[in-house]
């Protein structure tokens, strides 16, 4: 797979996360998240699209109005990417920036998802 159609693919999942209508959101989850794909961050560890379009949701309904936006390119090498994220508040302020690494399957679809939010922890002074 290209590294442009890489990038369309997370393009799409990030459309996703940011897409209100439930129906909407499953069609554009089949067409980049793998049908047992694996997603984990912080608060989570999630299989399946079915589950992923559950979490979106619980996830908009404690931040209204709310958007993930790129704050990076998109990276890809192989079949692995990796790009930088923040939430946009309805208020006009912004969240941390987070980073998330995931791998496209043979299929063209995201099979894993892991992010890390905020900024990496800081070297321990010895």
């Amino acid at each position: 797979m290209h590294n442009s159609a890489i990038q369309e693919v997370v393009r799409t999942y990030m459309l996703a996360w940011n897409e209100t209508d439930a129906d909407q959101r499953y069609q554009l989850l089949t067409r980049c998240w793998g049908a047992d794909a694996v997603y984990v961050d912080p608060s989570v560890q999630l299989f399946g699209r079915d589950a992923l379009a559950d979490r979106i949701s619980i996830v908009q309904s404690k931040r209204p109005g709310s958007r993930l936006e790129f704050v990076s390119g998109i990276d890809t090498h192989h079949s692995m990417v990796r790009f930088l994220w923040r939430v946009a508040r309805a208020d006009g302020s912004f969240g941390d920036t987070s980073i998330d690494f995931g791998e496209v399957g043979a299929g063209g679809r995201l099979e894993k998802m892991v992010g890390f939010f905020g900024a990496p922890p800081s070297i321990p002074l010895i």
